[in-house]
């Protein structure tokens, strides 16, 4: 079984493209803390490149962003790629199965985590509607 999980922040922004047959794919990195520290007691973060396909691909697009906190679920793939100098080389992917945004989204627009309260509703759009306590409901 190839399965993984991580929970981590986005180093940038997500970057969108489409393949020839317009499929969406989105790949954004994220930095994993390790969960010890080395014996110098720094701890060390793994980075991991991660690869969402069509609407998954499109809902991280349109949501996330650098510093956003996420959990993915997927699998690991190994790829070779030539360098520019030439040599082949490996890079280990992350294909997103699930994708969970960890950062409330209030966080960004007011630093604190909560949402802003509810504008009250206007007098007007009650029309129809009764005033009631909660001592007249049955349960």
């Amino acid at each position: 079984m190839n399965k993984i999980t991580l929970i981590g922040n986005l180093t940038h922004d997500p970057e969108v493209r489409s393949t020839p047959s317009g499929v969406t794919v989105c790949t954004f990195t994220i930095a994993v803390n390790r969960r010890f520290a080395n014996q110098g007691g720094e701890r060390q973060t793994d980075f991991f490149r991660i690869n969402a396909w069509r609407q998954l691909g499109d809902t991280c697009a349109r949501y996330l962003s650098k510093g956003r906190k996420v959990a993915v679920i997927g699998e690991l793939q190994a790829r070779t790629y030539e360098a520019k100098d030439g040599t082949t080389r490996m890079s280990l992917d992350v294909s997103a199965d699930e994708v969970e945004f960890l950062t409330p989204k209030a966080a960004d627009e007011t630093g604190s985590g909560y949402s802003a309260p509810r504008p009250q509703a206007n007098p007007q759009d009650l029309a129809g509607f009764t005033d009631i306590s909660s001592d007249d409901l049955p349960f």
